[in-house]
């Protein structure tokens, strides 16, 4: 019988699910990402080397794993090329839905514009552009 276990965060982020999963990885085939963006990460030390992770799922560090970025993701090609980067062969390992959702220079421009017209109101984004990359999205642009 196969089984399929979710890790699910209920506090806006940082609640340490990527370590989470890193644990858990090791016991699985598949380990995928569903939604967010590069605004969170992780960071998991691996034989005292330090990999930093904020859109790859943790599964790229367990050879036997194989890592889907799914549509839900807004994924930014630059950090996603920068994070493949640290590993050697992520041949047959590592996919990604073709309708994961890009994630622009001119998403965070916007995102830092729109919080800074807000002033004191502002909301407190990374300003990484995610809120902008999920309304495009939304809005099948």
């Amino acid at each position: 019988m196969s089984k399929a276990d979710i890790i699910v965060g209920i506090q806006w982020g940082d609640e340490g699910k990527g370590k989470v999963v890193d644990k858990l990885c090791e016991n699985y085939d598949f380990v995928c990402r569903s939604a967010g963006g590069h605004n969170a990460g992780h960071t998991i030390w691996v034989n005292g080397v330090r990999y930093a992770l904020h859109l790859m799922p943790s599964g790229v560090l367990h050879p036997r794993c194989i890592n889907i970025i799914g549509n839900g993701v807004v994924v930014s090609p630059e950090v996603l090329i920068a994070e493949m980067a640290q590993f050697e062969n992520l041949k047959g390992r590592l996919y990604i839905s073709d309708r994961a959702h890009l994630n622009l220079k001119h998403h965070s421009l916007i995102d830092i514009a729109k919080e800074k017209l807000k002033g004191k109101n502002a909301i407190g984004t990374t300003g990484k552009g995610i809120g902008p990359s999920y309304a495009d999205k939304i809005n099948r642009t």
